[in-house]
C-alpha cells in the first residue's frame, strides 16, 4: 500500500533526509539509520543529465531501497519528461512523486498519471520561477516543493530570497482552505529551518545537515525538528 504524503499531518514539521548526501556505498544502511533517527520521509532526487546537469538514480535503485525502509518515499523528478517515468518509479516503490512545473510535459497530464499510479503528487518550482506559476495546480497537488538552491547539486548555500515565495504559496493554501504541504529543499539545516518554518514550510528536506552532521543522524534530525517548531 502506498504511504501517500497526503496522509501525513501538516500541522507539525516533517523531516525528509535526502539520500543525495548519503554514503552511496551503503545506501540501504543509511536509509535504515535515518529511519531509526526519527525521519518522517525519505527524499530521493532523480536527475536525468538534461533538465539538470547531474545524473543520479533510476527505478531499479528505488526498488532496491524500498526493501530497506518503511518510510514514505518522496521521489523528486528533476527530469525533462516526467510523464514517461511516473509509472516506472511508482512501480519501483515511490509513494509520492514531485515534478517540476518547468519540465516539458503538460502538468495536468502528469498529475493524472500520478493519480492513476496510486501516488500522491507534488509540483516544484526552481528559484527563478515565481509562485504564481503553480497556483493553477494547487488544488491538484498534495505538496508544493520550493527549491531554495538551484536544482542539480547537493551542499549548496541556502537562498534566503526564496522566503517570500514560500510565504506567498502558504498564503494561497490558506486562502483556498487546502491541506497542501509546503516542502523546501536546499541548504536546510538547524539554522535556516527556523526561517523557512516561519515562512510557512512544514516539510524540510535535509541532506548534508543530516548525513554529515557531527551530531549524528538522530541528533541532527531532532535539532532540525526542534528548531522548526516541533518536539525534539
Amino acid at each position: 500500500m502506498k504511504r501517500k504524503i497526503s496522509s501525513l499531518p501538516n500541522d507539525r514539521p516533517l523531516i525528509a533526509p535526502s539520500i543525495l548526501a548519503a554514503n552511496f556505498a551503503k545506501l540501504g544502511d543509511e536509509l535504515a539509520a535515518a529511519e531509526d533517527a526519527g525521519a518522517d520521509i525519505v527524499h530521493l532526487d532523480v536527475m536525468d543529465g538534461h533538465f539538470v546537469p547531474n545524473i543520479t538514480i533510476g527505478p531499479p535503485v528505488v526498488s532496491s531501497l524500498r526493501k530497506c525502509s518503511n518510510l514514505p518515499f518522496d521521489v523528486h523528478l528533476m527530469i525533462s519528461n516526467p510523464l514517461k517515468y511516473v509509472r516506472p518509479f511508482a512501480d519501483a516503490g515511490a509513494d509520492h512523486i514531485t515534478f517540476h512545473v518547468e519540465a516539458d510535459d503538460d502538468p495536468d497530464q502528469v498529475f493524472e498519471e500520478i493519480a492513476l499510479a496510486g501516488c500522491s503528487a507534488g509540483i516544484c518550482v526552481k528559484p527563478a520561477t515565481p509562485a504564481e506559476e503553480i497556483i493553477h495546480w494547487l488544488r491538484k497537488t498534495d505538496m508544493v516543493l520550493v527549491m531554495t538552491v538551484e536544482p542539480g547539486f547537493g551542499g549548496q548555500k541556502f537562498m534566503g530570497d526564496m522566503l517570500p515565495k514560500i510565504r506567498t504559496i502558504r498564503d494561497y493554501i490558506l486562502k483556498y482552505k487546502l491541506r497542501t504541504h509546503v516542502e523546501v529543499d536546499g541548504g536546510i539545516d538547524a539554522g535556516t529551518v527556523k526561517q523557512v518554518s516561519s515562512a510557512g514550510a512544514n516539510v524540510m528536506v535535509a541532506g548534508t545537515s543530516v548525513f554529515r552532521s557531527p551530531l549524528g543522524y538522530k541528533g541532527a534530525v531532532a535539532k532540525i525538528r526542534e528548531n522548526a517548531g516541533g518536539p525534539a
